[in-house]
């Protein structure tokens, strides 16, 4: 009777581990489920934006010729427009009557001189001298009216004031001009696209301040030497402000249409980071069972996608689930929607 207990233990011990391989067997043969896709050749959009600051066009300081004279006038104030070439500042004419006074003089001694010298009263070199002071004369009396009547050399808005009727002028300037339509902004992009970007192509701006507003430039300056640090090159976009909306100082993202390319895309949350490096890879499924690991090098994403610029080929499946349990040569079952 105890034999036949001991064979029957024995058996069941038997046939349980028997039963615990086979699982075992059945758990190693199935491979990670996961959901896959197909990386798919597309057109993709090659648009850049870069941020800067908003510029006047042009800026001016007026500031006198001379220094330590005192002001007579200042026509205008902060805000207020100006043209080119109008008077915004007069300086104390006193030199300028005192010179005036002078060339008075100096003409007529010269008309004086000039039926002597024809009569041949006095030499040649005696008049020539007569005419040079009188030329030397009427460009003092030019220079200082210049100085005097100060103009705006641009177009724009008066800025700033520094100074009031009356005040000595030292060094700060009088009056800050800036244009400010149009307006400028700077954009410093990347060497690669130095063949797209051309004069008159148009470029979409937006600001902060303006979030439902969409306001649109031109490229109208390259710069045509490259920073060597940056690899980066100069575009200034001119943006014309007739309704004077945007103002000097606003912060203002530019966006650059390059045109397109042919592209591979495949699903974002197929690329995976490398910890601690900068390393992207993702996994192509390989015969519909087996994953396997590749180094990508990613491009532009569009929407939920991305393109990928080597390392896969149109018509490749890449693993979109489960890429946590997934490593290079891994089995795979490809779940079915």
């Amino acid at each position: 009777m105890k034999k036949i207990v001991i064979l029957c233990i024995a058996a069941v011990s038997f046939a349980g581990c028997t039963g615990k391989k086979g699982v075992t067997a059945v758990a190693e043969d199935k491979g990670v489920l996961t959901k896959s896709a197909v990386a798919e050749e597309a057109s993709v959009q090659l648009t850049e934006v870069f941020t800067s600051e908003i510029e006047p066009y042009k800026e001016n300081d007026i500031t006198p010729a001379a220094s330590g004279v005192h002001i007579d006038r200042i026509y205008v104030e902060v805000g207020d427009p100006v043209r080119e070439g109008q008077l915004v500042v007069t300086l104390d004419p006193t030199q300028y009557t005192q010179q005036l006074v002078q060339l008075k003089t100096v003409e007529d001694d010269y008309n004086r001189l000039l039926p002597v010298y024809e009569a041949g009263g006095i030499s040649t070199q005696q008049i020539e001298q007569a005419k040079a002071q009188l030329d030397v004369q009427r460009e003092v009396v030019a220079n200082l009216k210049k100085n005097i009547e100060v103009r705006s050399p641009i177009s724009g808005v008066v800025t700033a004031r520094n100074y009031e009727s009356g005040d000595l002028f030292a060094q700060q300037p009088i009056l800050h001009i800036m244009q400010i339509d149009p307006l400028k902004v700077i954009a410093n992009i990347s060497e690669q696209y130095f063949p797209n970007v051309k004069v008159g192509m148009p470029v979409k701006l937006a600001v902060d301040i303006f979030p439902d507003e969409e306001f649109t430039g031109t490229v109208s300056l390259i710069y045509p030497a490259l920073d060597p640090t940056t690899r980066t090159f100069k575009v200034e976009v001119k943006v014309p402000n007739a309704k004077r909306t945007l103002r000097p100082g606003m912060y203002a993202r530019t966006t650059f249409d390059m045109g397109s390319k042919e592209g591979v895309m495949v699903p974002d949350v197929a690329v995976q980071k490398q910890v601690g490096s900068a390393e992207r890879y993702l996994y192509v499924i390989v015969g519909d069972s087996v994953a396997e690991r590749r180094s990508v090098k990613v491009g532009r994403q569009v929407g939920d996608r991305v393109d990928i610029l080597s390392g896969i080929e149109a018509g490749e499946p890449v693993a979109v689930t489960a890429l946590s349990k997934l490593f290079d040569g891994a089995k795979v079952d490809i779940k079915k929607d």
